[in-house]
């Protein structure tokens, strides 16, 4: 069990360190929050598209028989690298926090310490009990109280990993200077896409897919489920909920803002065209982190 716990517990903080040696030989002017915030970024693309892979599989082959069938990937992956990345982000998230306050000049950030711990975990609580909800629901239930049941399921939770590629490449792509570039638009618009898709939309269909295997309206599905899966849902369901209101809240005020020079410079006999809007609100949008 050690050497397995090793492989993620080695590779995800082997490629966060390497790349903070890497990019500063690359990109000599950014700063040490610089540095961290996009090596971060990059090994959360990494793990989310191992994730979505092994989600892809597990799915795949577990659809026809969505309580039954098994796939060996369902319990290893969890055990080989989801837990050893949730606990290795926690601390990379820390870290960015640090470099990011320290590169501002804040007194209490010359060096690390319990305030600057403290200061983390309250600007960053709902992110850290995300990621300790995942430790502590996903993994015993994947590997205790499943009783070698619904693959399909632990599957369908890796797909949510789908939209954190997108949002660490828009985070990416402003560090670089490049939020007016036609990618930065686009890859906005596949942010507000795929989160809503694989961490919103998910859910029901799970519900769905149940209520299908054994006959049940999906109204019914919640009925029929033990209290504390419907209560697990719920604790991975709500910080995604609040997230994506956030996202749409932001495009709109983009929209609006995007707006008021169009109309204000425009002819009255030739409307601000929106196309032209919906550009500048792709380019604006600023994504929270989800893992």
């Amino acid at each position: 069990m050690l050497q397995v716990l090793a492989c993620g517990a080695v590779v995800f903080p082997g490629l966060f360190f390497a790349f903070r040696k890497i990019l500063p030989c690359v990109f000599r002017h950014w700063s040490d929050a610089d540095v961290v915030l996009v090596s971060e970024r990059l090994v959360s693309s990494i793990h989310a598209i191992m994730a979505t892979t092994a989600g892809v599989i597990v799915v795949s082959s577990c659809r026809g028989n969505v309580i039954n069938d098994r796939s060996w990937l369902a319990t290893s992956f969890v055990v080989w690298y989801g837990v050893p990345y949730m606990t290795y982000d926690i601390f990379a998230m820390y870290l960015s926090h640090f470099y990011r306050f320290r590169v501002k000049g804040h007194e209490d950030y010359k060096q690390h310490s319990l305030k600057t711990v403290h200061s983390f975990l309250r600007r960053e609580l709902l992110l850290v009990l995300h990621h300790i909800a995942l430790l502590t629901i996903l993994l015993p239930v994947t590997l205790f109280f499943r009783r070698e049941q619904g693959d399909f399921f632990i599957g369908c939770l890796f797909l949510t990993e789908l939209s954190t590629p997108f949002v660490s490449m828009g985070k990416i792509l402003i560090q670089l200077s490049l939020q007016e570039c036609c990618l930065h638009k686009a890859n906005g618009g596949m942010v507000l896409l795929t989160f809503f898709m694989c961490r919103i939309a998910l859910f029901p269909y799970m519900y769905w897919t149940y209520g299908q295997h054994y006959g049940i309206p999906l109204y019914s599905v919640p009925f029929h489920l033990p209290l504390s899966t419907n209560l697990g849902s719920f604790c991975i369901l709500a910080p995604q909920v609040y997230w994506f209101v956030l996202l749409c809240r932001k495009g709109i005020r983009l929209y609006k803002r995007s707006r008021l020079p169009a109309e204000s410079t425009s002819s009255p006999l030739l409307p601000s065209t929106p196309p032209q809007a919906a550009a500048a609100l792709a380019s604006g949008i600023d994504n929270p982190k989800v893992d």
